[in-house]
Order: structure tokens, then sequence, then C-alpha cells
């Protein structure tokens, strides 16, 4: 959905940037927090 590589998004997972839940050995991001942070991570160019 965000078209980053894996390494990315656990990147903005432990910095606190992306909310996630642990579940096992692997994250679960929720899609509203997916969201959420594309819509603030957009700014206007020109």
């Amino acid at each position: 959905m965000m078209r980053v590589s894996k390494m990315t998004v656990y990147r903005l997972v432990h910095s606190g940037e992306l909310p996630a839940v642990r579940v096992g050995k692997s994250f679960r991001v929720p899609e509203q927090a997916v969201h959420d942070y594309l819509r603030g991570a957009y700014f206007d160019v020109g």
C-alpha cells in the first residue's frame, strides 16, 4: 500500500511514527494508521 520496503516500515514502527501491534514475531499496522500517516506525509510543492 505504501510502496516502500519492509525495512522502511520497521523503522517507522520502531521510531513511533507508525503505530503497530505486535502479533507473535510480526507487526500488524492498522489500515487507518497507514492512511493517517500518508495524509500527514504529503506536503505542497511549488
